[in-house]
């Protein structure tokens, strides 16, 4: 086993998940955190933020695990507040080729990308949100949706 999976083996102990930040500033894709090991620890589908710094993305995702412990649960289409301050974000859920293209530790975790996992949206400064006709093509290119046909 290599490190890094030691190291995500520990954080699922100790916090209920790892953190996984994705940000290559050299590629055109948005940088994007997603939670490895929530759905082990607690039956809950894993997390994927898109499209926002890596250090507000991975807080966003440790907020989720922190919720979800506490007995939370998020359901896709429902507003949420308490994760951007000012604003609502949703869920939604993840189709099983977004979640093996994106979430690869946690694929690595559940041995395939057999798992529930949802991604958080969130709105732009002016309250749109991606699927709005008045959406940019930035912002959609910067948050991509993946939800699709859910295997």
């Amino acid at each position: 086993m290599e490190q890094y999976e030691q190291n995500i083996l520990q954080h699922i102990e100790k916090h209920g998940c790892s953190v996984t930040s994705v940000f290559d500033p050299t590629e055109v894709e948005p940088p994007f955190s997603y939670s490895i090991g929530i759905a082990k620890s607690s039956g809950a589908p894993e997390l994927i933020v898109i499209g926002l710094s890596s250090k507000l993305s991975h807080w966003m995702v440790n907020e989720y695990n922190r919720r979800i412990r506490s007995g939370e649960q998020f359901l896709p289409g429902v507003l949420y507040l308490g994760f951007l301050e000012g604003f609502a974000v949703q869920f939604a859920p993840v189709a099983r080729e977004h979640r093996a293209e994106f979430m690869r530790s946690a694929c690595w975790l559940h041995g395939g990308p057999d798992f529930d996992a949802l991604q958080l949206i969130w709105p732009n400064t002016s309250g749109v949100w991606p699927w709005d006709a008045e959406a940019s093509d930035w912002f959609r290119t910067n948050q991509p949706l993946l939800a699709g046909e859910v295997a």
